[in-house]
């Protein structure tokens, strides 16, 4: 059993900054949460607070019901896995994973067992006699992952783990820390910047920017039901289109109007603008390119661009338009070559369209 709650936590450095502004969130057992958000918004400074690696300026860390604000990190019973693999250079891998059990005095015949079970199920059996510098960068993360694996600890702290690994590495490493989840059945706190790593391992999503936390939510509900436009525009490759419409009644159906067309609302989506009193408002909208559509496909027409890039990727497309509502993108399983320069007629499906206040950027209509 290991939950972990973070009360109204915050940090602040000596020169004023706050990294962290009132951050609350609660981890429960056996769950793999990502911290996830660009470079500076707080992810890494919150992990380095739950392990005991950064003091708490304000609010209450608690692991099992037990407040650890003063408490050691070695104490902590939690262990982190660093973007850098921080290995003993001088120790072979076998010293390495068995160092954490030999400072605590567990007998050699133990050690032994135990480090040859955790190199068999990272695939390290035959590199146990290497040293750090004879490793590649995915062997030497599955050393550090099994220096933190031997612990038993009640939580892991993965620190961008995979960041140092080429592209290819990243998508296998990816596999086995998803199945090393599986079969240690213990609770994961992982951070990255990179939001295909999010979508992939976590069973709940945890966004943020500028020290703040935006949404906390499960990776379908975040791509599907993001809070607000940073959220929105953050998850998802290619990002969501954005673009200004009008909303409008006519006729009893309500309507945006973009530039060059009409994107009808659901009875959901209608009632939720009028509620809101959106209706004869300017409000901020946002397509995702998987849901732009050639108007040739039975859509009405609502955006006309000129083709800018085409990138064909073997399943899919990506085409980049030029529109008058800006850049749009559609991500098309329709293989056809466009043609730069091409004028292209497009159209959306209508019940995926986003739609936000165009002041706070706050989601209206889910």
């Amino acid at each position: 059993m290991s939950e972990i709650i973070l009360k109204h936590i915050t940090k602040e450095y000596e020169n004023g900054f706050l990294a962290v502004k009132d951050v609350n969130l609660e981890i429960k057992d056996n769950e793999f949460v990502i911290l996830v958000g660009p470079s500076g918004c707080g992810k890494s400074t919150t992990l380095r607070m739950i392990a005991g690696l950064e003091d708490i300026s304000e609010g209450d860390l608690l692991i099992d019901g037990e407040r650890m604000n003063d408490v050691a990190p070695q104490h902590r019973d939690i262990a982190m896995v660093f973007q850098n693999y921080a290995l003993y250079p001088h120790m072979s891998v076998y010293q390495n994973i068995a160092y954490s059990l030999k400072i605590k005095k567990v007998p050699k015949s133990e050690i032994d067992k135990r480090v040859r079970e955790v190199a068999q199920s990272l695939g390290l059996e035959g590199l146990l006699d290497r040293r750090p510098g004879q490793l590649s960068g995915g062997q030497k993360q599955r050393v550090a992952m099994g220096r933190a694996i031997i612990r038993h600890p009640k939580a892991f702290l993965m620190d961008e783990p995979l960041s140092n690994l080429d592209a290819k590495l990243r998508g296998q490493m990816r596999v086995e820390i998803a199945d090393l989840y599986q079969r240690l059945n213990t609770t994961f706190i992982y951070v990255t910047h990179d939001q295909t790593e999010a979508m992939t391992l976590g069973t709940k999503i945890v966004v943020m920017k500028d020290g703040e936390i935006q949404q906390i939510d499960s990776p379908a509900n975040l791509f599907n039901y993001p809070a607000n436009r940073f959220v929105a525009g953050f998850i998802g490759t290619p990002t969501m289109n954005f673009f200004d419409a009008s909303c409008e009644e006519t006729g009893g159906q309500v309507v945006l109007q973009t530039d060059t067309g009409t994107i009808r609302m659901n009875d959901k989506k209608a009632a939720a603008l009028k509620e809101g009193g959106w209706i004869g408002k300017k409000v901020a909208a946002g397509i995702r390119p998987e849901h732009v559509i050639s108007a040739k496909d039975g859509a009405s027409k609502v955006f006309e661009g000129e083709v800018g890039v085409f990138e064909l990727l073997g399943s899919n497309a990506i085409v980049y338009l030029q529109t008058a509502s800006g850049r749009m993108v559609m991500n098309t399983t329709d293989l056809r070559e466009y043609t730069h320069g091409e004028r292209v007629a497009l159209g959306v499906m209508e019940d995926k369209v986003h739609i936000f206040d165009p002041e706070t950027e706050r989601t209206v209509t889910n």
